[in-house]
């Protein structure tokens, strides 16, 4: 399970520290999903930042299968991070000059060369996310839609235990956002991963099986948003 307990984080300012989250509890067991919503500045990138052990907390503790990853050195992690945790953003971090098979294919480089494996599960979610005879093309030459398929198959491809989506629908049009949410949920269900989204999109968040709202620093549970569509 991903379990987050009492978890705070706050920033220094010139004045009093900035308290960004207050005792934030959330446990997600695989196959579930989760959005987190909230305004602008609410806490929901630090949260996720956290979740993706790419910032720590001052107090409080995550548990991923059991294991804290906070109580292992910088290499250590970073290694856990790759093993474990797969990241979607907004705005893809797609490497331009790379084609979507190799850009597919980058999570497995932090162990060297990709093997036979890697590039045939890269293939295989490649397909998955529709985008087959599209495999050899580059970033320049997809649709915003498209890259984010290529962003979704990258975030599978070492099989992590979590993947955290950062406004994975931000940057489509409404009719493009539903076939996303709609594929990433597939993938995600298939694969049998926790998935954490922070979004603005109320009716993506009303499409998660949990829905949490960031009020103050604390995590607020929600029955739903009431958009749907």
């Amino acid at each position: 399970m991903l379990v987050v307990s009492e978890l705070s984080k706050s920033y220094p300012t010139a004045g009093e520290p900035l308290s960004v989250l207050r005792g934030v509890n959330l446990e997600l067991s695989p196959g579930q999903s989760a959005a987190i919503v909230g305004p602008s500045g609410s806490g929901k990138t630090t949260l996720l930042q956290i979740l993706g052990t790419l910032d720590e907390p001052d107090s409080g503790s995550v548990q991923i299968n059991g294991q804290d990853p906070f109580a292992l050195d910088a290499r250590e992690r970073a290694a856990y991070r790759n093993q474990t945790i797969g990241f979607i953003f907004q705005d893809h971090h797609l490497l331009p000059q790379l084609s979507v098979t190799e850009n597919v294919l980058i999570p497995a480089l932090a162990n060297g060369k990709p093997t036979g494996d890697d590039t045939t599960r890269a293939a295989e979610l490649i397909d998955a996310v529709g985008l087959s005879h599209r495999a050899t093309h580059l970033p320049r030459e997809l649709s915003g839609g498209e890259r984010e398929r290529v962003a979704i198959a990258r975030a599978l491809l070492m099989q992590p235990f979590v993947v955290l989506a950062d406004e994975p629908t931000g940057n489509l049009d409404s009719k493009t956002a539903k076939t996303i949410t709609e594929l990433l949920l597939r993938l995600q269900a298939e694969q049998n991963t926790v998935l954490v989204t922070v979004t603005h999109s109320l009716s993506l968040a009303d499409d998660m099986n949990e829905r949490f709202e960031l009020v103050d620093g604390a995590l607020v549970r929600r029955e739903r948003f009431g958009i749907t569509a």
